[in-house]
């Protein structure tokens, strides 16, 4: 039981200390070249075989990068604890996310506004941002803050605190899988499909949580618990996502600010402005909530390893 909280502990000290890893050695990329290298060979007609191939390759990818834990788990490693903090810790990047999120607010402190279009591009969003005005810009950043600290933080210590380093892996590897195939575009339409499903079902219950204790992390912060509440649960429909519509919400209630993609989504948490301080102020809610996170999941592996259910942790199966 110890063994498995230290892991995680020891994962998340070491992604604030020394964030992610050169590209070439981290298994995202790893993970990005074994998609890329199934789609050269995707049928291009159809729905049913699209489908079925995308299928194919997510299942065969979830079980090869969740393999090698497995085989080390049966051989009962020595301080295989140890060993699995920094192969945990390439799931999640909790460093990254702040350090994107301080970025953009630095551009937007300075009056850069080019810049910070820029920066929400590259780091945070997968939208066009050139002509986006400076609350848009904001809405964005605080929306992909609010909405990442499910897949960057929640989901891979969720599935770690159920099946440890294969659970999380297999997390990380459909995470990726749908954020490169995911998309309602005619070319990754049904070969993601699977994909995309397959995220929306691992981050159900992860996103859940996540946005409850983003209501706490708001508490914490000095902001607006209640607001985030009310907004949560009267607006979480109305996303495209069944998932992130919780967590956004619940930000922008926290702020009391309406967070907007146009055309796709309006989440009315208040009518506060949106500027600088407000990435300022929802950075200082994710920090909080990313706390409440770690203490959660921790006490989560803990209560499942004490009970000793046969599938939990890193001594699976």
């Amino acid at each position: 039981m110890a063994e498995d909280v230290l892991t995680l502990l020891g994962a998340v000290f070491l992604d604030l200390l020394f964030g992610e890893p050169p590209g070439p050695l981290h298994p995202v990329v790893w993970m990005g070249h074994w998609l890329n290298g199934w789609w050269r060979w995707r049928p291009r007609q159809g729905r049913a075989r699209p489908f079925l191939f995308g299928m194919t390759a997510v299942l065969l990818g979830a079980a090869l990068f969740a393999l090698p834990w497995l085989v080390l788990a049966r051989a009962r490693v020595p301080l295989l604890w140890l060993w699995s903090i920094p192969l945990l810790k390439v799931t999640f990047a909790m460093r990254a996310l702040l350090r994107a999120g301080g970025e953009v607010l630095e551009a937007l402190e300075q009056g850069d506004l080019p810049e910070a279009r820029r920066r929400v591009r590259w780091h945070l969003v997968g939208r066009e941002t050139a002509d986006l005005p400076e609350p848009l810009v904001v809405s964005a950043t605080v929306e992909s803050l609010a909405e990442n600290i499910t897949d960057g933080l929640t989901g891979p210590l969720f599935w770690f605190a159920l099946f440890g380093l294969p659970g999380a892996w297999v997390y990380r590897f459909c995470n990726t899988a749908d954020s490169m195939w995911g998309y309602h575009q005619p070319e990754t339409e049904y070969v993601g499909k699977f994909a995309a499903r397959a995220d929306d079902g691992l981050n159900w219950l992860p996103a859940r949580l996540t946005a409850l204790l983003i209501v706490a992390g708001a508490a914490l912060a000095g902001e607006d618990p209640r607001g985030a509440w009310r907004a949560m649960w009267a607006q979480h429909r109305r996303t495209l996502s069944p998932n992130a519509g919780w967590t956004m919400a619940a930000m922008a209630g926290a702020l009391g600010v309406t967070l907007e993609k146009i055309g796709h989504y309006r989440l009315e948490g208040g009518d506060g402005p949106l500027d600088a301080r407000t990435v300022r102020r929802a950075l200082h809610v994710v920090r909080w909530t990313m706390v409440l996170v770690t203490g959660g999941m921790a006490l989560l592996v803990g209560l499942l390893r004490s009970v000793q259910l046969p599938w939990a942790g890193s001594s699976w199966p």
